[in-house]
């Protein structure tokens, strides 16, 4: 296994087999039958888009606080906040804890952020879009590659666990940027550039 007002929606899950991929992440087995799956949740967010896409890449003071209990504690190694930062977290999922160590990457910064785990080859990408009313709409998406038989139970029983958390997720990312005071402080960019699988 790898790695949101009421009106969650959630983007299509899809999955499929493949052989000699050749846009499976670097450590993906070009040979072997490799499964990718693919997890999204979207949420409407009661809160501008800047605001929210700062507390998202804040892994520091802000992002912590909207995780629901699956996430166990957000460990930084390197920077915090933005592109740059790599932190360690746990997942768990059905009784079963899984470690993570990802790197962020801000491929638009202001809209697009990723977390990469090649370990894992898994990617996790948080879309914020700004709303006409001046509100905003948050999309996580996961991609993950598993081969084999493992694939194969990810795509049955992960997924929708997963989905199930990052639903939770976004609601605790809505109420937390409704009921947070804005930080009138600049933001503290600890590094540039794009995270990847590679």
């Amino acid at each position: 296994m790898p790695t949101r007002r009421g009106d969650a929606r959630f983007g299509r899950r899809t999955y499929g087999h493949a052989r000699r991929r050749t846009d499976a992440p670097d450590g993906a087995s070009r040979d072997a039958a490799v499964m990718q799956i693919n997890v999204s949740a979207q949420r409407h967010i009661d809160a501008p888009a800047d605001r929210v896409y700062r507390y998202i890449a804040d892994f520091r003071d802000h992002h912590p606080k909207f995780l629901p209990p699956q996430f166990g504690p957000l460990e930084i190694e390197t920077g915090g906040v933005g592109a740059g930062t790599v932190h360690r977290f746990s997942l768990t999922l059905a009784g079963r804890r899984s470690e993570y160590r990802v790197r962020v990457g801000e491929p638009e910064p202001g809209r697009v952020l990723i977390e990469s785990d090649p370990s894992r080859l898994m990617l996790t990408t948080f879309t914020v879009d700004r709303e006409l009313d001046g509100s905003s709409r948050v999309t996580i998406h996961t991609r993950w590659h598993t081969p084999g038989l493992a694939g194969l139970m990810e795509r049955i029983f992960a997924t929708r666990m997963l989905r199930r958390v990052y639903r939770a997720e976004l609601n605790l990312l809505d109420r937390y940027a409704r009921e947070t005071v804005p930080d009138s402080r600049p933001r503290v960019r600890t590094g540039t550039g794009v995270a990847s699988l590679a």
